[in-house]
């Protein structure tokens, strides 16, 4: 599998917000978002090649690695986590204070969906006993072991420019709306939609993919404000906290920019 980073740090967005967890990071993307924050696993991908068993030797010493201080405030304090933790999932103090190794596992990239062995990575990880999250943009279906499927369709908001992208803004848009394969997906796993959105009027293109993915439960869709800037998400939080409240949708906050502003391995 061709891996960009392997890293002990906290889950910065969705359910399970501020749990300490070992990030896998996979290189190499189907898609070429234009607001991508990780061009070094999609755009210009870089890494190295590392068998199963060598990502789970990985893992197994990166969950042992103290974690990075945070800027803020603990993030126990914040409200959003709290929200979350009543599905089901989420931080707990007591289990950020435990002093054991993490046993949570974030599959991300890039779209991990794409290596060759993620199944069998997935498996590997399951049978040693560690909770899955897989990230993903919901374009490619496979079966496999996971805890928490965490899926972000991508919207035309995420089209890159021509100037940049080429012969990949076709490919972009052909690629990214696939809502046959994220409702398999939620059939078949525990998930969260994560939406990310850069103005009001994304709503209606959210509701006509919602429509189109037919079966979901509101109370997991996320709508998540785009930016790497802690000014812009507070500005897009302002109006899109009404708008999760009119639809019965969550607030998915980047708490990971609060945290520790937009800085790679954390």
């Amino acid at each position: 599998m061709f891996i960009s980073e392997i890293y002990h740090s906290r889950q910065g967005e969705g359910f399970l917000t501020g749990t300490p967890s070992v990030l896998v990071r996979t290189s190499g993307c189907n898609l070429r978002c234009g607001f991508c924050d990780t061009p070094f696993a999609s755009w210009n991908p870089e890494g190295k090649r590392l068998t199963v068993p060598e990502i789970l030797d990985a893992v197994g010493q990166a969950a042992l690695v103290e974690l990075p201080a945070m800027q803020r405030q603990s993030a126990g304090q914040n409200s959003s986590m709290n929200d979350f933790s009543a599905g089901g999932f989420g931080w707990t103090e007591e289990a950020a204070a435990a002093d054991e190794p993490t046993r949570h596992v974030i599959l991300t990239g890039g779209e991990p969906m794409m290596q060759r062995d993620i199944v069998e990575l997935c498996r590997t990880l399951h049978a040693a006993k560690f909770h899955i999250t897989m990230e993903t943009a919901g374009t490619i279906e496979h079966e496999l072991d996971c805890d928490l499927m965490s899926i972000s369709p991508k919207l035309s908001n995420s089209d890159p420019e021509i100037g940049r992208a080429g012969e990949w803004l076709a490919k972009h848009r052909e690629a990214r709306h696939r809502p046959e394969v994220v409702g398999q997906l939620i059939q078949r796993h525990e998930y969260q939609l994560k939406f990310v959105v850069s103005q009001p009027s994304d709503l209606d293109e959210i509701l006509a993919y919602l429509d189109a993915v037919g079966d979901f439960d509101p109370a997991r869709v996320l709508l998540m404000p785009e930016g790497i800037r802690q000014h812009d998400l507070d500005q897009r939080e302002q109006w899109l906290m009404p708008l999760c409240e009119q639809h019965g949708f969550k607030l998915c906050r980047r708490l990971h920019i609060a945290w520790y502003g937009n800085s790679r391995r954390t």
